[in-house]
């Protein structure tokens, strides 16, 4: 089901958005928490890595990578590759950031998966690579049959994005869990760092709005299948 709006004209407030997201995660990580970095003795630089990576790689690139798919204005063979392309470069940056977070847990000798935030964003990337390597198979390579990829269709979408929102919404968590820890370390309830991440994880649940704005909203082209390929489109929700 489509809203009456064009995905196209929905996409450039969530590239926006992006932008801004990116930015501000940036700037906490570096100007507030003292930058990146994979190796360090200060080990909260590597945990640096994990908001970065999540956001930018994950989040966005994820988001990108659906609207690509319904709001480009391209043959469907190059949508599709670019929409695989996207996921796949998102999937190993979040599986990175994940891998960061247990390196800082680990090197710091602090327990891992023991919150909900670390429960749900294993369930998130497993359930991610499950889509994505079943997709791989059943739409591009070797590629199922006609009616198993109708089949198939409307659960792909549909578990593509449940799996994005969940996403989001323990980015959100994400920052909160960070916030608070900060905050119980004497960092100021009502200072600028306090606002920055709030106001980051606000931006970041707004690209996740517009992004599923995008999915319901109407294709710029409505190109008929090519050959015996299904229609693979975000609108069979």
């Amino acid at each position: 089901m489509a809203v009456g709006i064009n995905a196209m004209a929905v996409t450039f407030v969530a590239h926006a958005l992006a932008v801004i997201a990116a930015i501000m995660v940036l700037f906490w990580s570096i100007s507030y928490r003292g930058g990146l970095a994979w190796e360090a003795e200060n080990k909260n630089l590597i945990f640096n890595l994990h908001p970065v990576l999540m956001l930018i790689g994950f989040i966005i690139l994820g988001g990108e990578a659906i609207i690509s798919y319904k709001a480009l204005p391209l043959e469907k063979p190059v949508k599709k590759l670019i929409h695989l392309v996207l996921h796949a470069i998102a999937l190993a940056l979040g599986i990175w950031g994940i891998c960061a977070a247990f390196k800082n847990h680990n090197e710091s000798g602090i327990p891992n998966l023991y919150s909900l935030h670390s429960w749900i964003g294993i369930g998130v990337i497993s359930l991610y690579a499950f889509q994505w390597v079943y997709s791989f198979i059943v739409f591009f390579f070797p590629g199922g049959s006609p009616n198993l990829r109708s089949g198939l269709l409307p659960w792909h979408a549909m578990l593509g994005l449940f799996a994005y929102i969940l996403a989001v919404g323990n980015a959100a968590l994400g920052f909160l869990e960070k916030l608070t820890f900060l905050e119980n370390g004497g960092l100021d309830k009502y200072g600028s760092e306090a606002f920055l991440v709030n106001f980051s994880a606000i931006v970041t649940i707004l690209f996740g709005a517009f992004v599923v704005l995008t999915v319901s909203a109407k294709s710029p082209s409505s190109s008929p299948p090519i050959d015996d390929e299904p229609n693979y489109s975000y609108s069979a929700i």
